[in-house]
């Protein structure tokens, strides 16, 4: 797939991280093809490229938006941006590194997958590389079962366990509270699903030490694309009926609030001039609201 024309001028680290996003969501694509073609469906993604100007009205990068749409996957988006510009000065003063000097750069991958069975669970998935007067990776994976399976929490969990403990960058148990104090819907009271990890600002100082974040960074989304296709293999075919429907529908209701009121992602992304399309790709197809 090709990588849409963004002029903005990388360094070898930044180069190397967007590259590192772009394979995996290749082969993160390939992997969900491969699901749908064994329940017998034809889905593919499909690829929308967009450009990004800042305030100024300059180049700013942009990213390729994967949008399908089949028998298993009800819709799940996976999208790599690479962007860059100058914040806004009351967005700069809440952003790591940026309160003396507005400009930045980031480049990641964002990933979200409402799933059409609903004993199959959602899942989301972020990694990204943030540059401004500091340089750090974030991002984190959780799961989101409308009805939930104690064996497929175990061994998401466990995939991701697996990639902290051999990387030194990584600690499973923090990053696993960090998860859940962040996936918490205040007004209901409630987490958005049954947790993962989630990580920001872990800051580099060297090459050395970008070398060991990028491949903890990468680490977690092979973690993902051994877990999450296993768990949607074992339950896509499990019979299901109008409850279960009923209450992945309203279970998604809460998860779109989440991402509306309080997830940093979207913020970010509409703070930054980012594509609109592609920041709401976390949104479910259908949800109801009792």
């Amino acid at each position: 797939m090709e990588t849409p024309a963004a002029p903005l001028e990388l360094d070898p680290r930044q180069r190397r991280a967007r590259e590192a996003f772009e394979n995996l969501r290749d082969r993160i694509c390939a992997a969900f093809e491969a699901i749908e073609a064994e329940a017998g469906g034809a889905a593919r993604f499909e690829f929308i490229p967009w450009e990004r100007e800042d305030a100024g009205g300059e180049a700013g990068g942009g990213g390729v938006r994967g949008v399908m749409k089949g028998a298993v996957f009800e819709k799940v988006g996976v999208n790599v941006s690479t962007v860059g510009g100058v914040f806004s000065p009351e967005f700069a003063a809440t952003i790591h590194g940026a309160e003396s000097d507005p400009s930045f750069f980031a480049t990641g991958i964002s990933l979200v997958a409402h799933m059409a069975n609903p004993h199959v669970p959602a899942v989301h998935m972020n990694l990204r590389f943030l540059v401004t007067t500091r340089c750090w990776f974030g991002g984190g994976a959780d799961l989101n079962p409308p009805i939930p399976y104690a064996e497929d929490t175990r061994d998401f969990h466990a995939a991701l366990e697996a990639a902290c403990d051999t990387h030194g960058p990584g600690d499973y148990a923090r990053f696993k509270a960090w998860a859940d104090d962040y996936f918490w819907i205040p007004h209901r009271e409630v987490r958005r699903g049954v947790g993962g990890i989630f990580f920001d600002h872990l800051e580099i100082e060297d090459d050395a030490g970008f070398v060991a974040h990028l491949a903890f960074v990468e680490a977690v989304g092979e973690a993902f694309l051994a877990a999450f296709p296993t768990i949607v293999r074992r339950r896509m075919r499990e019979p299901f009926g109008a409850a279960e429907r009923a209450a992945q529908l309203e279970w998604r209701g809460r998860y779109a609030e989440f991402n509306l009121v309080y997830d940093r992602g979207t913020l970010f992304g509409l703070k930054t001039g980012g594509n609109i399309d592609a920041i709401l790709m976390s949104l479910p197809p259908v949800a109801t609201w009792g």
